[in-house]
């Protein structure tokens, strides 16, 4: 739409003449987004982008739309026309046009934005479940059919179902997923990272698009699945994602850029897809042919001519358990990849927001101790420090968004609750007690610009922003999990490692306020599915005494990170007063005889100090089932 309408001078002098045009990036601002995304799925029953908004000077939408050819065609109306129409309507008929939309925004606030309240018992964990069992695809992985995104909160979700409840098939639906996505063309066999989403149901052809958010959360569902399995594979695409994040995507300040465009040179897919001719021109004949037979390079080619490498066909195991293959296959990616920098690039999207780096500061801290990669964690606590350094204002008021030396827009919910489950994963990696202290502190920030002391539940923009036309509350968990879903996990996580019980609270208290709505259509709210996991199951509290160089210690935490444990919380107590100020019961767990020493607490019940590691790994590894009927 912006080759076709907004750089075209017939359009551009029509807009020009009759209306002010205003371009929203809907990254820098959501909030703005949101509010007339819903908008126009209130007038025409659907949304998408580009989204097309015609409003008053008051800022009440009466027209909407999302993509619009210049000219009508093929029963669709041309933007030329849909402009010309409404000039004359606001010419001949702006008091009807004033009522309509004053109508219509009383509608979205009475009927749409509205919270639901109600009880939301642990019954509804198992129904959600249930229905994402019901909407798997059972012969390619993830749910429905086409087109298919990654929601990688879904599997997250299934995998902490799958280690309360002992349900394999939630862990089969992952491994499935994990797998299928993987060998599509979705990631990027070559360059690696994954593409925002498939256009078909085998996850072969891509929307070429790649979002940090994406990779973020995706980099974590392959690091937690890694840790249940101890399934290699999964650390592997891990490591892959990270070094592709590493490389093209972190700024030399620390920050991670927000995104990779699909087109080059004007064409979806063209930095990406190859020819078989082109293949063996670059690899030989018997290393090209090998390639081609594993990777899908056809003559014919499996997109528009071309050919997009992917391994559907091919059985993983086949290369993963061959050493010399494996070999010849990377030597021919390799060569690959090199030629393929020599080609003209996507545009990189060099924008670092707020809560984009949030994901991935989770990601890059949580996989560096899962990994054991120094890397990882030196990645995180840079774009940490580069966030706290250069998106908050001096009153500590946090930014959204960072680029070419300027900060701008004031933080909306998602900033927030991202960058506090960064800090919290930060602090459970490094045991830094400034990554703990700004958790608490954006936190409470949080809860101070954002909730609704009168309805409760967090609204998207603060109290200090831009008056928009309504302030709603997001919950839906979609391409991102939604800020209240991830500040319900991050609040029940600070309660745990601080003991501030006012935090359980403001849970308890998101769970009341969208708890009919949530009832109504649970899988589509799977982190916040996750929160209230948190809240039910046992919970188990560790804290380590102990200097962090000490053997014993590292040898307990070495314990700790290989597990899959989304229900404990970890303090290590090496004896500073800034981490009492913090978490003051820590003040009580002391070394026994010098020794490292571990507290196991269940739900705040410590068992007796533990010094023996074979003791402590016993009570790692009994593992409850929980019964949520």
């Amino acid at each position: 739409m912006e080759r076709e309408s907004f750089e075209d001078e017939e359009v551009a002098a029509l807009l020009n003449r009759y209306f002010v045009s205003i371009k929203v990036d809907r990254e820098e601002r959501p909030d703005i987004d949101h509010i007339y995304m819903t908008f126009c799925q209130a007038l025409t029953g659907h949304g998408g982008w580009p989204l097309t908004i015609i409003i008053m000077p008051d800022k009440n939408p009466f027209y909407a739309g999302t993509y619009f050819p210049k000219r009508s065609k093929y029963g669709q109306p041309g933007l030329m026309d849909v402009l010309n129409r409404v000039k004359e309507a606001w010419e001949t008929n702006k008091e009807d046009l004033k009522k309509t939309s004053r109508d219509m925004r009383h509608a979205i606030q009475d009927n749409v934005i509205s919270t639901v309240e109600g009880e939301l018992s642990k019954e509804v964990i198992p129904d959600t479940y249930s229905e994402l069992k019901l909407f798997f695809d059972t012969n390619y992985g993830g749910f429905g059919r086409a087109p298919k995104f990654p929601t990688p909160h879904n599997l997250s979700f299934l995998l902490r179902y799958y280690k309360s409840t002992g349900e394999k098939t939630a862990l089969n639906i992952v491994e499935k997923t994990l797998d299928s996505m993987y060998k599509g063309g979705i990631f990027d066999h070559l360059g690696f990272g994954f593409s925002r989403y498939s256009v078909d149901r085998k996850w072969l052809v891509p929307h070429f698009e790649k979002m940090l958010y994406d990779n973020a959360l995706l980099a974590i569902a392959y690091v937690e699945a890694y840790q249940l399995t101890g399934n290699k594979r999964y650390a592997t695409i891990a490591d892959k994602i990270f070094t592709y994040v590493l490389r093209d995507m972190t700024d030399r300040e620390g920050g991670f850029y927000s995104a990779e465009d699909a087109d080059s040179e004007g064409e979806e897919g063209k930095f990406y897809v190859w020819d078989l001719k082109e293949i063996l021109q670059l690899l030989g004949e018997e290393e090209g042919l090998l390639f081609a037979k594993y990777y899908d390079i056809t003559e014919a080619g499996n997109f528009e001519g071309k050919n997009i490498p992917n391994l559907i066909k091919t059985d993983l195991e086949d290369i993963e358990e061959n050493e010399k293959l494996d070999e010849r296959l990377h030597k021919c990616k390799e060569i690959l990849f090199e030629q393929r920098i020599k080609r003209i690039h996507p545009h990189k999207d060099d924008k670092i927001l707020t809560a984009w780096n949030g994901l991935m500061i989770a990601a890059m801290a949580y996989g560096g101790r899962a990994l054991n990669n120094e890397a990882y964690i030196h990645a995180a606590r840079k774009s940490a420090t580069f966030i706290l350094n250069n998106l908050t204002r001096e009153d500590g008021r946090l930014l959204a968004r960072y680029r070419d030396g300027e900060a701008a827009y004031l933080a909306t919910i998602d900033d927030y609750a991202f960058m506090v489950w960064g800090l919290i994963e930060l602090y459970e990696t490094t045991f830094d007690t400034i990554f703990l202290e700004h958790a608490l502190k954006l936190n409470n920030e949080m809860l101070q610009y954002f909730w609704d002391e009168k309805d409760g539940g967090l609204f998207i923009y603060g109290h200090d922003s831009e008056k928009l036309l309504i302030r709603p509350k997001e919950i839906y968990d979609g391409a991102t999990p939604s800020g209240n879903s991830v500040a319900a996990l991050n609040m029940l996580k600070l309660l745990r490692i601080t003991g501030q019980k006012e935090l359980e609270e403001k849970a308890n208290r998101l769970f009341q306020v969208f708890g009919r709505s949530i009832k109504e259509n649970p899988n589509s709210y799977t982190h916040f599915m996750m929160a209230l996991l948190f809240a039910n199951v046992p919970t188990q509290e560790i804290v380590i005494a102990g200097e962090k160089e000490d053997e014993g210690t590292k040898e307990m935490l070495v314990e700790i990170n290989k597990r899959f444990l989304p229900f404990t919380t970890v303090v290590l107590n090496h004896g500073i007063e800034a981490l009492y100020e913090l978490v003051p019961f820590a003040r009580q767990q002391e070394r026994v005889e010098n020794q490292a020493t571990a507290y196991v607490c269940e739900n705040f019940a410590c068992s007796a100090p533990i010094t023996d590691i074979e003791q402590f790994i016993q009570l790692l590894t009994d593992s409850k089932k929980f019964d949520f009927i």
